[in-house]
C-alpha cells in the first residue's frame, strides 16, 4: 500500500485535531527547613497569603511568611514526618474553615 503526501497530510491533520494535552501548571517547591510545625520552602514565586500548600505524608500548610527568595508556612499534620527536600505544591487557594451557627 502506498501513500501519497496528501493522505499523510491529511491524516496528520487529523491526529492534530484529537491531539488533547492536558497540563498541570501548578507550582512546586522543595522544603528547605522544617522544625516545631514551621517549614522554609524554596520555589513558592507566586505564592499568596494564607495560601493552602500540599506536602507530603497529607501534611497541609498555610502560607503566612511571603520572603522574596521562599516561603515561611505553619505545618498541620504529621508535620514530624516532613523532611528538607520534600516537595510541597501550590493549591491555589485560600485556606479557609467553614463556620455556622453551633460554633456562633
Amino acid at each position: 500500500m502506498k501513500l501519497r503526501p496528501e493522505e499523510i497530510t491529511s491524516i496528520l491533520k487529523d491526529r492534530i485535531k484529537e491531539f488533547d494535552v492536558e497540563t498541570d501548571l501548578s507550582e512546586v517547591g522543595t522544603v528547605l527547613q522544617v522544625g516545631d510545625g514551621i517549614a522554609r520552602i524554596h520555589g513558592l514565586e507566586n505564592c499568596i497569603a494564607l495560601e493552602r500548600l500540599e506536602l507530603e505524608h497529607g501534611v497541609v500548610g498555610i502560607a503566612f511568611n511571603l520572603e522574596e527568595d521562599n516561603v515561611g508556612a505553619a505545618l498541620f499534620g504529621e508535620w514530624q514526618n516532613v523532611s528538607e527536600g520534600e516537595p510541597v505544591r501550590r493549591t491555589g487557594e485560600v485556606m479557609s474553615v467553614p463556620v455556622g451557627e453551633g460554633l456562633l
